[in-house]
């Protein structure tokens, strides 16, 4: 099994629902992204996938949550916007594109991140 994994990064507020601590307070984070995926053989180039492919398709999504507060966007107003979250709606987002994705990492600072599989 081969794997290839891209970073990219967005900055963001949320807030976090039914968490009692600073976190239920608006504040932002400069998430970093990992997306890593997966095929038992490589391309034609000997390649999983293009490196510059999957970080301009990554950065697309995150343009969507660039800048924003997360709790504004749709998908967020019924789902907390915890680091899990995110990833499983990232990890969602581009399983829907077609490809194969192995894992979604959200990182929320140097220390802490989330990651979403199947």
């Amino acid at each position: 099994m081969y794997e290839a994994s891209v970073i990219a990064d967005f900055s963001s507020a949320h807030n976090l629902r039914n968490y009692k601590g600073k976190c239920e307070n608006v504040h932002g984070h400069n998430w970093k992204v990992e997306l890593s995926v997966v095929s038992d053989e490589l391309d034609t180039q000997g390649m999983v996938a293009d490196f510059k492919g999957l970080k301009e398709m990554l950065k697309g999504l995150l343009e969507e949550l660039d800048h924003k507060n997360l709790n504004d966007i749709d998908y967020f107003k019924k789902v907390n916007p915890t680091s899990e979250n995110i990833a499983k709606y990232l990890y969602d987002k581009i399983k829907d594109r077609g490809v194969n994705v192995s894992l979604v990492k959200v990182w929320e600072s140097d220390t802490s991140y989330a990651t979403y599989k199947e």
